[in-house]
C-alpha cells in the first residue's frame, strides 16, 4: 500500500517467535532475501488478498488473505498460525462462514 498511513510500517520485518524465524513482507513478488540462507521458517505476505498456504522445500509461505472489506471476488479471511513441536500449523479462517 502506498497511502500515507502505510509509511509508518517497515517494508519487511524479521520476527522470531517460539524459536521460529518469520519474514513478513507486503508483496511476495518483492522478496529480496534468500530464505534458506537466512534460516527463515515462515514467510508471511499479503498484497494479492488471496488466502494461501504453501510449503516449498520445508519453507512455509502464508498469505492470510484479507479480513477487511471484500476485495474483488475473494473471500474475507484471516489466518492463525499455531507453533507446535512438529512445526508451524497454519489455518485459514473464512470469516463469512464462521
Amino acid at each position: 500500500d502506498t497511502s500515507d498511513w502505510a509509511t509508518e510500517f517497515a517494508e519487511t520485518e524479521f520476527v522470531r517467535l517460539a524459536g521460529r524465524l518469520f519474514y513478513v513482507l507486503h508483496d511476495l513478488n518483492t522478496l529480496q532475501v534468500d530464505p534458506v540462507a537466512e534460516g527463515i521458517d515462515v514467510i508471511v505476505s499479503g498484497h494479492s488478498h488471496v488466502p494461501k498456504i504453501n510449503t516449498v522445500d520445508g519453507l512455509l509461505y502464508l498469505n492470510p488473505g484479507s479480513a477487511g472489506r471484500r476485495r474483488f471476488n475473494l473471500p474475507i479471511t484471516l489466518a492463525r498460525l499455531e507453533i507446535t513441536p512438529d512445526g508451524p500449523k497454519p489455518i485459514i479462517h473464512d470469516l463469512e462462514v464462521g
